[in-house]
């Protein structure tokens, strides 16, 4: 994070950083927060739900008024899956884009009263923040929890189920297709919803230069670890800075870890509400193939009533992984940036699981970087990833 502090223009004195209120957006967020605090003038600008988890943090909050919170969570945590499904994609977008244009509009109203900071650091979901500093004249950075998503002019594209790198004539010309693909599928949403995207500010999609106009041109904070990642032409404006780890205290109970034996979390994050419970039962019966080691699973949401512990398969609701991710041996997880690098900086082996979104694209790397196992085959492999478990934990039996 030194790397950060050491970017920041000399006459900055305030920054804002926004986020919307969910874990995987605002805690990298609040992690910037915490280290920008000991230098400048930081607020945290989300919605009213994200204000107690801001105070936590030991920084000051600003919640923009309007309702966000239930319709931001119905969009973000369907009942379905949304992968790369052109029509749940455009389902999910349409009904973003209003959102994003109202916050927009509740910014500029109050930074126009005069409440305007030197810099502003938005988090990549919210482009239409950048459009209200350019025209207030306030310099804006992106934040990027997952900078495989950022388009680049060559390499595997995001979103189209984990690509990884070419290796040969054929292989290349299937990634450019793809990066065709994912740049026909954006301009068409945004030309369908042109009229109201424009109404945020965005007038086009993709500057003369090719770069994306959602994120900064000025900065792009990249929050990640450029060594596992495939190598691509990035743009100038990107800044690799580290992973932003940090999780707010809370007020739940940490699980108990048995002395001598082997503990495995498994997480889904904070999304994913339609799948956590049929994730959970392929764990419970994977438990009982190895009733030496215990599982944890967590639905991660602090006020689920879902509490259930069967022998050697406990589910609790809520698991902090800033307090307790260091006393697992192994963690079997999603593919979100969050668990990914809290994995990665605690040296703890993962068996990833990709279920939707960018989480396909961090289990290739993670598995082309040989830091993690990128386990294929839907809820039969979890049931039957004894094998794989054992590997990670450097129990291979002889047979395998």
């Amino acid at each position: 994070m030194n790397t950060l502090l050491s970017i920041i223009p000399p006459a900055t004195r305030r920054i804002d950083l926004l986020a919307p209120p969910f874990s995987g957006h605002l805690h990298p967020v609040l992690a910037l927060g915490r280290v920008l605090a000991t230098h400048y003038d930081v607020r945290i600008i989300s919605t009213q739900g994200a204000q107690e988890r801001i105070t936590g943090a030991g920084l000051r909050g600003i919640a923009l008024p309007g309702d966000f919170d239930r319709p931001l969570l119905a969009i973000a945590n369907p009942d379905y899956a949304v992968k790369n499904n052109p029509l749940k994609l455009y389902r999910q977008f349409k009904e973003a884009v209003g959102l994003l244009v109202d916050f927009a509009s509740q910014l500029e109203d109050l930074y126009r009263k005069g409440d305007a900071p030197d810099l502003v650091i938005a988090d990549f979901t919210l482009p239409g923040v950048g459009k209200v500093a350019e025209t207030l004249g306030i310099e804006w950075w992106t934040s990027l929890p997952s900078p495989c998503v950022l388009e680049t002019p060559d390499g595997p594209p995001a979103y189209c189920g984990g690509l990884m790198p070419a290796t040969n004539r054929f292989q290349r010309l299937k990634h450019l297709i793809a990066r065709k693909k994912v740049r026909w599928f954006k301009s068409t949403i945004f030309w369908l919803f042109r009229k109201t995207i424009m109404q945020t500010g965005i007038t086009q999609l993709y500057r003369h230069d090719g770069t994306e106009s959602a994120y900064s041109a000025q900065c792009i904070l990249a929050l990640g670890d450029k060594s596992i990642e495939f190598d691509r032409s990035w743009p100038a404006s990107v800044h690799f800075i580290g992973p932003a780890l940090y999780t707010p205290p809370d007020s739940g109970i940490e699980p108990h870890f048995a002395a001598g034996r082997r503990h495995v979390l498994v997480t889904l994050g904070t999304h994913l509400a339609w799948h956590k419970d049929e994730v959970a039962n392929a764990i419970f019966q994977l438990a009982r193939t190895m009733p030496d080691t215990i599982f944890h699973f967590t639905d991660g949401d602090p006020v689920a009533n879902t509490f259930k512990q069967t022998e050697n398969f406990i589910r609790v609701p809520w698991i902090n992984y800033e307090t307790c991710i260091r006393h697992y041996d192994v963690v079997i997880h999603h593919g979100g940036a969050g668990i990914m690098y809290y994995c990665l900086e605690n040296h703890i082996p993962a068996l990833v699981y990709p279920v939707d979104f960018d989480q396909f694209d961090h289990a290739a790397r993670l598995d082309a970087s040989g830091k993690g196992i990128w386990i294929k085959g839907g809820l039969r492999s979890l049931v039957q990833a004894k094998p794989e478990i054992e590997r990670l934990l450097g129990l291979e039996s002889p047979s395998h």
